[in-house]
């Protein structure tokens, strides 16, 4: 995959927080030659002294803006540490990038401190990143790259990129059915939508973008899970693919060991969707705080509320179902329960999951072993290794 005026293998690991994918994980994905991502979400959670420092603020002194803007400065700090790392660890091989999630409330501070620690590449989705042009204005050789879903999607905004006189440097194309985490569909009803199939979207995106005499990659992300899948990814224009679920859960990543344990041993009919505190659908492992949450649903959203603050250990969301008491959202904590999945805690985690059964099935194996098997036609599963 060309990108960046570098050849890189066509894989780019996909964004994960809460710290799922932090500098290890990246850091080992690009010094393989391909993309690292670093998820931006809430990082401080790996620097134990940035953790003494705001830990347990909220309950101390209330979630008000000075709690906040501590919480928020020590995640910039981690961002920058983190950012580093993955450099240092990638031995200058392939690109690192930066997953920012539109829905944030502080995605421009994200972006801008992603980019001033020297990223190659930010990420956004779970939102429309229209804006991204003007807060790297200053970076004009960071690479950009919006995550999509359909190609009316990408129509809109590279038009709306095209105005600001910078073009995405390359697209992914997330299918909602197929990925993990916060989907790019309105409703869970449309995750079934053929709008979203990959053999629609990819040929549709590159007839638009000839029209508009421009080239820009289209990365395939969700369910991807063997070389036959990047080959038929590429066979319909797609110039390569993004994985999240198979990179969480190999030696590298940077969650704890219980926390791969529950996403390798889970099949997809342990997997529900159901709708996020951001309002998005989401997918993930039917664990038993994820069971408890879905029973206990309605009647929380019967007494739903706006509350004047969050009640809870960080203000993440510009909007919040919990929060400011959307009714049809959902009604927890998504930090507190993301940093529990992080530990491996199952009474409290709640555990993003992709479709489809991974490379190496339950095992748990290294990034390298990962990337040949993906690159390599008709691979069988090897063996587990000895205990």
């Amino acid at each position: 995959m060309q990108l960046g005026g570098r050849t890189l293998l066509p894989i780019v690991q996909g964004g994960m927080g809460v710290g799922v994918s932090a500098h290890k994980l990246a850091g080992a994905v690009a010094r393989e030659g391909g993309i690292g991502t670093l998820s931006s979400v809430d990082l401080r959670r790996h620097h134990p002294d940035l953790m003494a420092r705001t830990e347990g603020l909220a309950a101390r002194q209330g979630m008000d803006a000075d709690t906040k803007a501590q919480i928020d400065a020590a995640n910039l700090e981690a961002v920058e540490r983190e950012v580093k790392a993955a450099r240092a660890a990638s031995d200058g091989l392939g690109l690192i990038a930066m997953n920012v999630m539109r829905a944030v409330s502080d995605y421009a501070a994200y972006v801008k401190r992603s980019l001033e620690a020297g990223v190659d590449m930010v990420v956004v989705g779970a939102g429309l990143p229209l804006d991204l042009p003007d807060l790297a204005a200053e970076h004009p050789k960071a690479l950009l790259v919006p995550i999509l879903s359909d190609s009316r999607g990408v129509a809109l905004l590279v038009k709306k990129w095209e105005r600001k006189k910078r073009l995405p440097d390359a697209i992914v194309i997330e299918h909602p059915r197929l990925a993990g985490g916060h989907l790019g569909a309105a409703r869970i009803a449309d995750l079934n939508d053929p709008r979203f199939d990959f053999e629609r979207v990819i040929p549709e995106s590159r007839e638009f973008l000839a029209k508009m005499g421009v080239d820009i990659p289209l990365i395939a992300a969700g369910g991807i899970r063997s070389c036959e899948d990047i080959a038929r990814i590429q066979a319909l224009g797609g110039a390569g693919v993004q994985l999240g679920t198979p990179f969480a859960v190999t030696t590298e990543g940077d969650a704890s060991d219980a926390f791969k344990r529950v996403l390798a041993e889970a099949r997809d009919e342990d997997v529900v969707e159901f709708t996020s505190v951001a309002g998005l659908p989401a997918r993930a492992v039917a664990t038993p705080w994820l069971k408890n949450y879905l029973k206990a649903e309605p009647a929380l959203q019967a007494v739903a509320h706006a509350k004047a603050r969050c009640t809870k250990a960080f203000d993440c969301l510009a909007q919040c179902g919990l929060r400011d008491g959307f009714k049809d959202w959902g009604q927890f904590c998504i930090d507190n329960q993301l940093a529990a999945a992080l530990r491996g805690d199952l009474k409290k985690g709640l555990f993003f999951r992709g479709a489809g059964a991974l490379p190496f099935g339950a095992q748990i194996r290294s990034v390298r072993e990962l990337m040949e098997r993906l690159l390599t036609r008709g691979m069988a599963v090897p063996q587990p290794l000895p205990t």
